[in-house]
């Protein structure tokens, strides 16, 4: 009997249990069903985006859930900026505070990120969105945050990305290209630039009154080019075909790098001269003596790089860029620190260059080194703030009409005879007149170097504290803020407009894959023209032996 009524029993828990999970999975699906009638109107999988689809239509699509598009973008940006700003506080109390110094790097780094969103949008560069929005920083009463940061850390952070700008050029030189380059890339990477610079130079002593060292400074500064504004809009002509029978992008490009070398090199050396004091004789000579020794400790470091970190490590690419970082730091903050500071700017730019030589065979051909991606992600992460700072320090107040007219007619002599060399240079080329013609409009825009160089001036003459060399300091860096905003714009739109129009339209040439086994074309009608040629060779040898 007690076995049977535990039988019964377990047969009728058992059935309990069954009915239960019959059930439960009933009310959760009638629970999920009622969820997804509720949320389907808000979500993007459920209202595709068609591909022609209106303003009004693509504007409601950012509103829809998961998070994406614009929206998606924005709400990472506001989140950011609150998780770190909250992180700060909680790390260093009132410096993060409003009126403190990390909370106004906070809020100059952020809307410069924003106001070059905003200006790229726009499709101009977004480092004159990064440059305005720093001067309004600097100088409108009520939001003027960036005066509140400490100088020295100001100072610092373009350092910073000084060095880090020298390290990416110096990673894209490639010493095999640079030996199979022709005369003319040469020619058109030296003679602009030291045109400009002379030019430069003399105007600048005659117009504005500077010093003969302070004024070849000055040329030097506004000489350069800017690859941030060159290389994409270039690299955009190119991947719709215009140039390409004649590699005019290639040519503006691979010109772009040897420009800057020189620009900054100079620069260096002069810088040297303008702060030297002492024997007439040793200033003359310290400024070579300064390019020399950088050079020498750039292939120093370069080396060292070759055989440090060990190649069987398993975060080498972390260790190397840490590494060239450090030592591109070093050279740049170091060679300031011993009053050597010309010989910096050259020895951070050797040092990858050297050290990318070796690198390169480790890579298959055509791949890109994985450091170069380390150093454009910090790049990305330091441009708002170098233009930004850059931005604020120009203190508009302080300005005269005759100033700013007197700089800006400075720069279009300048630039006037730049172009007009530029033009010349190419003339015994097998470029036609249109061609040509473009050269010097895409030879036009600056905005890197002269934001990184800028104002390095104004700070060793602000650690003086020699008044003239300080005005001397702030005019060179109004004239090198009047160069990007009045280049940047012109040739970004230039180079856009009238590359269409002044350069042959060809498509990309086709590429055959090729098997690794058979070396046969992949593509089924090349193949087929092959066998065709083939049935021809031997209607011709059939036809020979028969004769």
């Amino acid at each position: 009997m007690g076995s049977e009524k535990e039988e019964f029993e377990m047969a009728n828990g058992t059935d309990e249990g069954k009915e239960d999970d019959s059930t439960a999975p009933g009310c959760c699906s009638k629970l999920q069903a009622c969820f997804d009638s509720v949320t389907r109107p808000c979500l993007a999988t459920s209202h595709p985006l068609p591909p022609n689809a209106p303003w009004w239509r693509r504007f409601l699509d950012n509103f829809l859930c998961p998070p994406h598009s614009r929206a998606g973008a924005i709400l990472f940006i506001a989140i950011f900026a609150v998780v770190g700003w909250a992180t700060l506080l909680a790390m260093t109390g009132n410096a993060a505070l409003p009126g403190g110094n990390l909370f106004s790097l906070a809020i100059l780094f952020v809307a410069c990120w924003c106001g070059g969103y905003v200006v790229g949008l726009m499709h101009l560069p977004p480092l004159l969105g990064m440059l305005l929005v720093g001067a309004v920083l600097g100088n409108v009463e009520g939001v003027d945050f960036a005066r509140d940061i400490y100088q020295s850390w100001s100072s610092g952070c373009r350092q910073i990305a000084l060095t880090i700008i020298l390290i990416k050029a110096g990673l894209g030189l490639d010493p095999q290209a640079l030996r199979r380059l022709s005369f003319v890339v040469l020619r058109l990477a030296f003679l602009p630039c030291l045109v400009e610079t002379l030019v430069g130079g003399i105007t600048s002593h005659l117009i504005l009154g500077f010093p003969w060292p302070w004024a070849f400074m000055q040329g030097f500064i506004i000489a350069a080019v800017s690859p941030a504004v060159v290389v994409p809009s270039l690299l955009g002509l190119s991947d719709r075909g215009y140039g390409l029978d004649k590699g005019i992008p290639t040519l503006v490009i691979a010109a772009a790098s040897l420009d800057d070398v020189l620009a900054i090199t100079g620069f260096g050396v002069m810088l040297g001269i303008s702060f030297s004091s002492g024997n007439v004789l040793w200033t003359l000579a310290k400024g070579p003596l300064e390019a020399i020794v950088g050079v020498a400790v750039g292939v120093a470091g370069g080396f060292v790089l070759w055989y440090i970190p060990q190649k069987s490590s398993k975060h080498l690419v972390l260790f190397r860029s840490a590494l060239l970082l450090c030592l591109g730091l070093m050279c740049i903050f170091g060679s300031h620190k011993i009053g050597w500071g010309g010989a910096g700017p050259l020895a951070a730019l050797t040092l990858p260059f050297v050290a990318a030589t070796r690198w390169r065979q480790e890579l298959a051909p055509g791949e890109k080194s994985p450091v170069q991606d380390v150093v454009g992600v910090l790049w990305m992460i330091l441009q708002p703030l170098l233009f930004g700072l850059i931005g604020a320090e120009v203190k508009i107040s302080s300005l005269s009409g005759g100033t700013v007219g007197l700089g800006i007619a400075v720069l279009v002599i300048g630039l006037s005879f730049r172009s007009v060399v530029a033009y010349l240079t190419v003339m015994r080329t097998d470029l036609n007149l249109r061609e040509r013609l473009f050269v010097p409009i895409a030879w036009l825009p600056k905005a890197t170097v002269q934001a990184a160089i800028g104002a390095i001036a104004l700070d060793k003459a602000k650690l003086g504290g020699d008044a003239d060399l300080i005005k001397l300091g702030e005019e060179v860096l109004m004239l090198a803020v009047l160069v990007i905003l009045i280049t940047a714009p012109i040739g970004a739109v230039g180079i856009a407009l009238s590359g269409p129009r002044l350069l042959k339209h060809c498509p990309k040439t086709q590429t055959i894959e090729v098997t690794p086994d058979d070396n046969k074309p992949a593509n089924g009608d090349v193949e087929k023209g092959d066998k065709d040629d083939d049935n021809e060779k031997d209607e011709l040898i059939d036809k020979n032996e028969n004769v």
